[in-house]
């Protein structure tokens, strides 16, 4: 692609083509999508199937599940207002409330989260197909047998061909993307509806049950149950939503990314719940086992033209998570760093290679390091949501000076104090601190769970205060900027 020229006045060291405004040409079909894709996935159909083990009666945990998704709802509208507005990616709105250099604080941590979940996501499906490919070809079982740096040959050679495939669809760029996640979504439905009938037939829906649990909790018990599920639907869905704007900057209109969010949400979610929970509850009395890997459900059936198209199918779904979820975010991210070196594309490699490097298998392997290494980064996430919304609503008043976002002078909008805006790192700092207090120290245990909620409210409190003590126009210099609003 020929490097479109520079507008002027934006810097080198703000802007690429990647990162400035771009055309607006996606609909409310592609959002909803996006969000099937980002639901659809090995990793999505177990998280909707343990919901429905909580010890839970079925109506519980569909209100749990609605409320949950709701609340994504609305803040994945919030959030993508003003990418939308302006055309620019997540990192790039970061500037409004970090400045324009600081703005690569929020990006790297959001990067980083991406990079851990895409090597764990491409390992996760691809030792799904491993079970696939053992079954044609059970002579490759020596090759799973013999490991190096902890993985085997075999389940190397998987990890890299879905490494290849995921990395082949990025490099054709975001249209290729965009069409990858308008193919894959429906695709799982259309598997889905069909492995789900066949279930049924097999079973008999009298042996179908949407409680999952061996016991059922009542009291306030279920109500506290109710309660920590919300807050799982919330928290799974908390990466994706973050950076939603690499996503939004494409829409034709906020309508368009209300309409998408409204059926790629709850409406998508609950379907994709249900028909799970008929599945996972299927296995039992057809396979003597409850089994919550569709692949594995799919690998017992015995018809090799479903358990390839199943296969194929369900690896296709987790590749379109992987991508929308943890490929294009660190693209965007790592290139803000240093645009007039890093591309989109450059980034998005640079995340790629780094997910081999972490051998993320062996931190899946590992309990305690996967718990302290996401953790630890998933604790900035809450207050990021916060800081960044309560800027652009509250003291920003929705207004948006895109040549500034690329403006490097100590004159530009968003210079604040060499290029950082310190108030939101003063109020990331302890917030984040706090979500860790809650993630790692035992006596915080039974809230834990709700730890994005009160780094979000934390984050946003802390810089509103700040903000209110430290006047924006005492922070920043420069000319009144002319806004979108």
């Amino acid at each position: 692609m020929i490097e479109q020229q520079r507008p002027a006045g934006y810097s080198p060291r703000l802007h690429n083509h990647d990162l400035g405004p771009v055309p607006q040409t996606w609909n409310w079909y592609n959002i909803f999508a996006f969000w099937m894709s980002d639901v659809h996935s090995v990793g999505g159909y177990v998280f909707a199937a343990s919901l429905f083990a909580l010890g839970l009666a079925s109506w519980q945990v569909l209100i749990a599940l609605l409320v949950g998704i709701c609340i994504i709802q609305a803040i994945a509208n919030l959030v993508a207002r003003p990418s939308q507005m302006a055309a620019v990616p997540y990192p790039v709105i970061c500037r409004l409330a970090f400045g324009v250099f600081g703005a690569n604080i929020p990006a790297v941590i959001r990067g980083l989260i991406a990079v851990a979940w895409y090597g764990i996501q491409t390992y996760l499906a691809s030792s799904a197909l491993i079970i696939v490919v053992l079954r044609f070809f059970p002579g490759m079982a020596s090759l799973h047998e013999v490991t190096f740096l902890g993985l085997s040959y075999l389940g190397w050679f998987g990890f890299l061909s879905l490494w290849f495939v995921q990395a082949l669809v990025f490099w054709w760029g975001m249209e290729a993307i965009r069409r990858f996640i308008d193919f894959a979504g429906p695709a799982v439905y259309a598997v889905m509806f069909v492995l789900a009938a066949w279930i049924v037939w097999r079973a008999g829906w009298d042996n179908i049950s949407f409680t999952l649990a061996e016991k059922e909790l009542s009291g306030w018990a279920a109500f506290g149950q109710v309660i920590v599920a919300i807050a799982l639907v919330v928290s799974y869905f908390s990466g994706p939503t973050l950076n939603f704007g690499d996503f939004s900057r494409y829409c034709r209109s906020m309508q368009d990314v209300r309409r998408g969010n409204f059926w790629g949400l709850p409406v998508n979610f609950l379907a994709f719940s249900l028909v799970t929970v008929v599945i996972v509850s299927g296995t039992l009395p057809i396979f003597g086992a409850m089994i919550h890997d569709p692949i594995a459900t799919v690998a017992r059936i015995d018809n090799t033209t479903a358990v390839l198209l199943g296969a194929f199918t369900f690896v296709t779904a987790t590749i379109g998570i992987n991508i929308v979820a943890n490929f294009v975010s660190p693209a965007f991210d790592f290139a803000n760093v240093a645009p007039s070196r890093i591309s989109w594309r450059a980034g998005g490699m640079i995340a790629a290679v780094a997910s081999v490097f972490i051998t993320p298998w062996n931190l899946f392997n590992n309990p305690e390091v996967i718990h302290y290494t996401l953790d630890v980064l998933a604790a900035f996430i809450g207050p990021l949501f916060g800081i960044l919304l309560v800027d652009f609503y509250l003291v920003q008043k929705q207004t948006i000076d895109v040549d500034a976002l690329f403006d490097d002078s100590p004159n530009g909008r968003y210079w604040y104090r060499n290029g950082v805006n310190w108030l939101a790192v003063q109020a990331l700092v302890p917030a984040a601190l706090i979500g860790l207090c809650f993630t790692f120290v035992p006596w915080f245990q039974p809230i834990a769970n709700f730890a994005w909620f009160t780094g979000c409210f934390l984050g946003g409190a802390f810089f509103y205060a700040l903000s209110r003590f430290a006047p924006r126009s005492a922070s920043a210099t420069g000319q009144e900027a002319a806004s979108l609003g």
